[in-house]
């Protein structure tokens, strides 16, 4: 069987350098593949996809909100052509019930040890309308190696520097963030990798540099203890979500290759102010994740936040506005209150106000949103701080004799050289 696997494109995030990384549901599902099953994919992103090519199924994997729209429009081509389309993803799951008038079939949930099962329903003229998994978890045992082998490496990487590898460690969420739908799509209960699958995993990874996307690893200190021991002596430089706020945990994640971490900064209390500097004072990188738009920010508030990060020299900031993605707790209030302005999924790209502010305008929002980047980064933009992050971590793999240098020219071994 030949199946097209495709990753439909999405508007970025204004104000943010584009840059693209290797995509992690793709990679993910395609490992759930039966062996017959030959597989083409293309990360729509950065290529360009052949219409009147003539697979036996075309499947699409899709990530973010914002990718829906294009994902019909693939599906509506292709199906046009008479070829079959599925879809699945945590934005159809999302979406269900308005995804599955798109395609052929829609899979809701998690795959493995489901897909033969879809695949043979295909091939005997029995292809259900929806395959429904939803909090339907396999055993987390079962979650085996990505197929990065799919990927094409050369197109992943900015300003001749090879972009970070996806990995995931634990799914589910006992936490209920509420601009987050990851409780309600994984479940509430932490489910974490048995930490040898993940070590076996991330080891036959030939890039050094990973990101771990993990919604959180403030779980279980005990099986960050074990996870973070293991990975000791990979030598893998790493990037996370939140890392468990304590002292013990964070200087091991250091110990194991914590490079920088994704740090949530939603006010400017001591709290937030300790965390940083614990980060800092093992010398673990921070991005901050800052959402402008909740309840409690008025004008003044967002310019305040803006001058603490400022003060406490964060590295880089990612600024989004934010938005109301369905099944997330703040969905779910700001319907009841009339507050949702558009449902135009391409607008739900965390860069534009799709609801009403409590303390401004949505136009006075989108306005300090440029205003946050701009100050933030009036001495120098994203790519020149990311730039020395980049630099921090290719000083510290030339001392420890794990730089790798990339180079187009080799496609074995994700084209990947070590240096001379």
């Amino acid at each position: 069987m030949n199946l097209l696997l495709i990753y439909p494109k999405w508007p970025k995030l204004e104000r943010q350098v584009e840059f693209h990384l290797p995509p992690h549901g793709p990679v993910v599902w395609a490992a759930t593949l039966p062996d017959y099953v030959d597989v083409t994919f293309i990360d729509d992103n950065l290529q360009e996809i052949d219409f009147n090519a003539k697979p036996d199924v075309v499947a699409l994997s899709v990530m973010l909100t914002c990718q829906l729209p294009r994902a019909f429009e693939i599906a509506a081509e292709f199906r046009a052509r008479g070829i079959k389309v599925i879809m699945g993803g945590i934005a159809p799951t999302l979406h269900a019930d308005e995804c599955e008038e798109h395609v052929d079939s829609l899979f809701v949930g998690e795959a493995e040890g489901r897909t033969p099962q879809v695949l043979q329903d295909l091939q005997d003229g029995k292809l259900k309308k929806r395959y429904n998994y939803l909090r339907d978890f396999p055993p987390i045992e079962s979650i085996g190696p990505a197929r990065r082998d799919i990927l094409n490496y050369d197109l992943y990487s900015y300003r001749g520097v090879k972009m970070v590898d996806l990995v995931h460690a634990s799914r589910g969420c006992q936490f209920n963030c509420f601009p987050c739908c990851t409780g309600w799509l994984g479940g509430r209960q932490f489910r974490p990798r048995p930490v040898q699958n993940f070590i076996d995993e991330i080891a036959a990874i030939p890039n050094n540099r990973l990101f771990v996307v993990d919604n959180s690893l403030s779980h279980s200190p005990e099986w960050l203890k074990e996870l973070f021991t293991a990975m000791i002596p990979l030598k893998k430089n790493w990037v996370s979500h939140p890392v468990l706020y304590d002292e013990e945990i964070v200087e091991l994640a250091a110990e194991a290759g914590c490079w920088y971490v994704y740090q949530a900064v939603f006010d400017t209390s001591d709290v937030i102010r300790d965390r940083i500097r614990m980060l800092k004072k093992y010398g673990i990188g921070i991005e901050g994740t800052i959402i402008l738009g909740t309840d409690d920010q008025s004008e003044d508030d967002i310019k305040r936040l803006v001058d603490f990060l400022m003060e406490e020299e964060l590295d880089v900031a990612e600024f989004t506005i934010m938005t109301p993605f369905l099944q997330s707790p703040m969905r779910k209030k700001l319907e009841k209150q009339g507050r949702i302005l558009s449902n135009d999924w391409s607008k739900y790209t965390a860069d534009k106000a799709v609801f009403q502010p409590k303390q401004m305008s949505p136009d006075k929002l989108e306005e300090m949103f440029h205003y946050a980047w701009d100050t933030f980064y009036a001495d120098g933009g994203y790519a020149l701080r990311m730039g020395n992050l980049l630099r921090q971590v290719i000083s510290k793999e030339m001392d420890d004799g794990t730089y790798r240098r990339y180079d187009p020219r080799i496609k074995k071994g994700f084209g990947l050289k070590q240096n001379a």
